[in-house]
């Protein structure tokens, strides 16, 4: 089977369930960009060694899956597709508190930086509130499921966490960020 289809030659490509719609809808900008997050979050994988981190991120990875296959489907057709459920929630919810319990109070701002795990779980914070905002405004011309946008909002905060705990993991101060001064 080939890869390549020539469908999308004219700048369409098709939702689940047939219909065709432009390749800058934002239907597919919000899970394009869901699709974006999933890789960033491969690449962070790659870059820290912790099983339990490691395992949870790939479970993290196999719900935006569902996500994707949610926003791809069309909404006209009333597909049957993965949910996203108040335990997947509540998972990253324990997750944060975990990590959170060993980590210091947050009494500054934090740059991204310091360590390349810790700079890649900020790039995955900021494209998960990107699709998080792209899947509340497609939410706006097409009912989503609200626990998508709960889900995404909850997995931005993890990896605001995670960036902190990969960081103490690793014995690094926390890089502070101090406003100039006049």
């Amino acid at each position: 089977m080939k890869i390549y289809t020539k469908t999308g030659d004219t700048g369409t490509t098709s939702l689940f369930g047939g219909r065709r719609i432009s390749k800058d809808d934002l239907r597919i900008e919000a899970y394009g960009t869901v699709d974006e997050l999933n890789s960033f979050i491969g690449l962070l994988n790659s870059t820290f060694s912790e099983a339990t981190q490691n395992y949870f991120l790939t479970e993290v990875q196999k719900r935006l899956f569902t996500i994707g296959s949610n926003l791809a489907s069309d909404p006209e057709k009333r597909l049957i597709t993965p949910d996203i459920r108040d335990e997947d929630i509540h998972t990253l919810e324990n997750a944060m508190d975990t990590m959170d319990q060993l980590l210091e109070p947050l009494r500054n701002f934090i740059l991204p930086g310091g360590d390349v795990a810790v700079a890649y779980a900020h790039v995955c914070r900021t494209v998960c509130r990107r699709a998080e905002r792209r899947v509340i405004t497609l939410d706006r011309d097409s009912t989503i499921d609200p626990k998508i946008i709960i889900y995404l909002n909850r997995l931005s905060d993890y990896f605001f966490v995670l960036a902190r705990y990969i960081g103490h993991t690793k014995d690094l101060p926390e890089v502070i960020w101090v406003a100039r001064k006049s």
